[in-house]
């Protein structure tokens, strides 16, 4: 991979970043690999060497292992930080780095530290459940423990008190804690062969020279195209609607001076986040057809 430094950013911050900050101990997959979309997985593999990513885009990732080092010195004698944990699935090796485990009387409290915004502990998010629960289950079944909760630990970093005093759904402190739904043990178990099955194939298809299996919507953190009412002049929309066709129905009821304002649909990951969007052919094929479709 190449590291650019499009800012200016001083030699000591390029230098830390130019330092392997994350290893998955020689296992096939990390959970958070596993997680991850088997195309984009594959796809880095493939072009590892060819991949530019500025120095900027990567300041959070050293805070967020700044915090993971400070906060180990926390620990008590019944804290076990900072384990890797390697099980083997089907013929693979998955392994998953625990940031806290406090072994209690009646089980394993498992936490895990997130460097983060506001955004993210104010919206559900779906892969926090998958990446504690496959925790969960690399405790139970390498050291036969029973789980008694999960948790995020999540340091807000653009909290601001003023939002916090005039919004009561904000978070109340920079630092909050919550609590993960702990799924029973099987359910664990059948979601991490579920994705050790779609990277097994994903590696089949990329050494075969097969079509690589497509990103879902959810990989690809897409957003759907809406139709807002409003009035002319308006900023604020009256309704947002998913379907066109209702949208024209509401419209014609409300007459004039009610407009549709098309929002367009994306698909954030692939044009903003994602360092292989250059080699993939499912988002070249996405890019052809919206400009088919101005025109």
């Amino acid at each position: 991979m190449k590291l650019t430094n499009k800012f200016g950013l001083p030699t000591t911050i390029i230098n830390v970043l130019r330092r392997p900050l994350y290893s998955k101990g020689g296992a096939h997959l990390s959970v958070t690999e596993m997680m991850t979309s088997p195309r984009i997985v594959q796809l880095r593999r493939r072009h590892f060497d060819d991949i530019e990513e500025d120095a900027s885009e990567l300041v959070w990732s050293v805070f967020g292992s700044a915090i993971h080092n400070i906060l180990q010195h926390g620990s008590d004698e019944n804290h076990i930080v900072e384990e890797r944990l390697f099980c083997e699935i089907d013929g693979w090796s998955i392994s998953g780095a625990i940031d806290l485990q406090e072994i209690e009387p009646d089980g394993v409290r498992i936490s895990d530290y997130k460097c983060t915004s506001v955004w993210s502990v104010m919206n559900e998010k779906l892969d926090w459940q998958r990446q504690l629960n496959s925790y969960a289950y690399l405790v139970k079944r390498v050291k036969n423990l029973p789980i008694k909760e999960l948790q995020i630990v999540a340091i807000l970093r653009d909290w601001s008190a003023r939002e916090a005093e005039a919004k009561d759904d904000y978070p109340r402190a920079p630092i909050v804690c919550i609590s993960i739904p702990l799924w029973p043990f099987e359910m664990q178990e059948q979601y991490i062969k579920q994705r050790v099955h779609a990277h097994a194939e994903a590696l089949f298809d990329a050494e075969s020279g097969g079509n690589l299996s497509a990103c879902q919507p959810e990989d690809m953190w897409e957003r759907p195209t809406l139709y807002a009412i409003k009035k002319r002049n308006n900023k604020r929309a009256t309704y947002v609607l998913k379907n066109e066709e209702e949208a024209r129905n509401q419209v014609e009821q409300l007459g004039d001076p009610y407009e549709i304002e098309v929002r367009p649909g994306e698909r954030v990951r692939c044009e903003r986040f994602c360092s292989v969007s250059p080699w993939c052919d499912q988002y070249k094929t996405y890019l052809s057809e919206k400009a088919n479709e101005r025109t």
